[in-house]
């Protein structure tokens, strides 16, 4: 169970949940090509009897390999401690995984929601979802996956709150 289930309130029910695009892996994807190329480039090198230039390609492609893992690692972490949720009666971002940063807004409190994507956003279906709360508190989320559907997902968990703001929300 992660953070939204541990911490809903009694009678909170989770209306819907998103996570970071698989984009977040693009650094270490491109990495990782770099290095496979310079592997294959110093295969080629030996094949053409040119053992310095081979070397030379291989220890780098095999520096570039290991700061790929790295960066396949770190995006690893960072999408599967991400959690962003709607619940009957709250908006709820977590963020981080030794050191966790949490933004909770009740349905009363959120005034509006900005979606942005680029191009690319728009093509591969990422982009970033900033909630305006009361107060002029602005909460990007950068990243998420499918931003326009969670957006919809969390206006429609605010309608039903304001049309019956004393009971749960009963959609599946």
């Amino acid at each position: 169970m992660g953070y939204v289930e541990n911490n809903l309130m009694q009678g909170e029910k989770l209306y819907a949940k998103a996570r970071l695009h698989w984009t977040v892996f693009v650094k270490a994807i491109l990495f990782m090509a770099l290095s496979l190329g310079l592997m294959v480039f110093s295969y080629w090198a030996t094949l053409d009897g040119n053992p310095e230039l081979s070397s030379a390609a291989w220890y780098t492609g095999v520096v570039i390999l290991v700061a790929g893992l790295w960066f396949t690692g770190e995006a690893f972490v960072k999408r599967q401690s991400t959690e962003l949720a709607v619940t009957s009666k709250r908006i709820i971002a977590k963020f981080g995984f030794i050191r966790r940063s949490t933004i909770e807004l009740n349905h009363s409190k959120v005034e509006s929601f900005h979606v942005e994507q680029g191009v690319l956003g728009r093509i591969l279906g990422f982009g970033t979802l900033s909630i305006n709360g009361t107060g002029g508190g602005i909460t990007p989320i950068p990243g998420i996956g499918d931003p326009l559907g969670f957006r919809r997902k969390a206006m429609e968990a605010i309608d039903a709150f304001q049309e019956t703001p004393e009971s749960s929300l009963r959609r599946t």
